[in-house]
């Protein structure tokens, strides 16, 4: 039998992926050290779950928050029609992969220092072949592996349905809808989560009759109003400062944790799609008033759990069921796109295993932590820098979302390189308002903001601790 030669080179980080958060963690690389990569990737070109996304999927985040620090995510603008109209623009999947293919033949690749190998998959131990032409690679590592695949970011056109599916049943993942030639006497949403939020505004904004829209909703969603999330100077410092104080008194005032959310959405810090439902999931997902109202038109929402499978006549539910047919067209957004997966300690033995450090934000995460690798030498310092956030799921998640903020600007108040870092960085969105020039002033002001955080994380936990009793679990009530 004839052996496949072994093509052995050296590296100082060996990266595997080139997804969003392997690019922003080699933009910053790149920038701040002398260091060469080699980049291992299964896909065709960067971008990773963006290279098989929904064709007309967007961020939900304003595009100027989004990318690498080095290179600008579109050109600023304020989108002036459509439901995001008033708002930063948000960057659709044709413009990221073209972005992230940009940044990879115009600076990556040019740089001398990146050498990236797509259709490949990575074997563990430094090894990886080359999927069509099975060529395989031994890679000497000087100083990390840097694993960017953790989390197992998936979008539903990577997996089948979770449950049986009858013959002559319509049913697609998003990426099939823009395929669509002829219409369907109904069209059946299933799942709450992101995917699911732009596959209703999709077939709304094609002219679909939301009288012929059904909308599974195992767990109905606390959302995120865009506007709290655009940078200055779209959004004025007053009008920050005002959110800032509202949703502290929200949660100094709040008795328990549905006292909590009814306080937070009155102050529009959450905002649900129906006033009869009480939300119990929290995932980030983020809208804007215009698209709140869109998905208020649909009145057929099915809040009976999960689909356990789908008959040709029924959809079988947690707690019942609701007729079909074959004359309905069956979209499935129930894939997970970031499994929680157990937090292990982003620095150990040669390793680095990316992950949120800043709840939502998983770019600015991954060039922070490569920031932090450059400029510090010790793990464990690495690691009190860089402690994980877990990724939220619940409504009480919101709580650990809120704490984990708090406790980052505690954590990096006092440390001059990390806040010259942020102020610097692209990833960081400009939503503070101006400090005051004089320094016995700024340090009043950062006096206050501490104190400020200090409180509300003491009153959070609070409210976890008696929810987590009361309830029997950290999640929902």
């Amino acid at each position: 039998m004839e052996h496949a030669m072994v093509t052995r080179i050296e590296t100082d980080y060996l990266v595997v992926g080139a997804g969003a958060t392997a690019m922003a963690f080699v933009d910053t690389l790149l920038t701040e050290s002398d260091a060469t990569v080699v980049m291992v990737d299964r896909y065709h070109q960067p971008g990773g779950h963006w290279t098989v996304a929904y064709p007309y999927v967007r961020l939900h985040q304003p595009s100027v928050m989004y990318g690498v620090n080095s290179r600008p995510l579109g050109n600023g603008a304020v989108d002036s029609a459509g439901w995001n109209a008033g708002l930063y623009e948000l960057a659709g999947a044709g413009e990221i992969c073209s972005y992230y293919d940009q940044i990879m033949r115009q600076t990556f690749l040019p740089s001398g220092r990146v050498s990236y190998f797509p259709m490949a998959e990575y074997d563990g131990a430094g090894r990886f072949h080359l999927t069509t032409s099975g060529d395989e690679y031994e890679v000497t590592v000087r100083r990390k592996v840097v694993d960017t695949t953790y989390q197992g970011v998936t979008v539903p056109a990577m997996q089948p349905p979770e449950f049986p599916v009858a013959d002559g049943i319509h049913l697609v993942p998003p990426n099939r809808l823009p395929a669509v030639r002829a219409p369907y006497d109904r069209y059946v949403i299933v799942g709450a989560g992101k995917t699911g939020i732009d596959a209703c505004l999709w077939l709304l904004e094609q002219g679909v009759d939301p009288a012929k829209l059904t909308w599974i909703m195992p767990r109905a969603p606390w959302l995120i109003d865009r506007r709290t999330v655009q940078p200055m100077p779209l959004r004025r410092p007053e009008e920050i400062v005002r959110d800032h104080m509202a949703r502290h008194e929200a949660v100094m005032g709040a008795e328990s944790v549905p006292d909590l959310f009814e306080r937070l959405n009155a102050a529009g810090t959450v905002l649900r799609i129906s006033a009869d439902d009480r939300p119990t999931a929290f995932r980030c997902a983020t809208v804007s008033r215009a698209e709140l109202d869109q998905l208020r038109r649909i009145e057929h929402v099915v809040r009976l759990g999960r689909v356990k499978q789908i008959t040709r006549t029924d959809i079988e539910l947690d707690g019942g069921s609701v007729p079909t047919g074959p004359r309905a067209l069956h979209v499935d957004c129930t894939a997970d796109a970031i499994k929680q997966r157990p937090i292990v300690p982003i620095f150990q033995d040669g390793l680095i295993t990316t992950q949120s450090v800043r709840v939502c934000q998983p770019v600015f995460s991954a060039a922070l932590i490569a920031h932090v690798e450059t400029a510090y030498g010790d793990d464990a310092e690495k690691n009190a820098l860089c402690p994980v956030s877990q990724n939220p799921r619940t409504d009480a998640d919101w709580l650990r979302f809120a704490i984990s903020g708090n406790l980052e600007q505690l954590r990096w108040a006092g440390n001059a390189e990390i806040g010259h870092w942020l102020n610097t960085s692209r990833l960081q969105p400009n939503m503070a308002p101006p400090m005051p020039e004089d320094p016995a002033l700024r340090a009043a002001y950062e006096q206050q903001a501490m104190a400020l955080a200090e409180a509300q994380t003491a009153k959070l936990e609070e409210l976890l601790l008696a929810h987590t009793a009361r309830t029997g679990t950290g999640g929902a009530a």
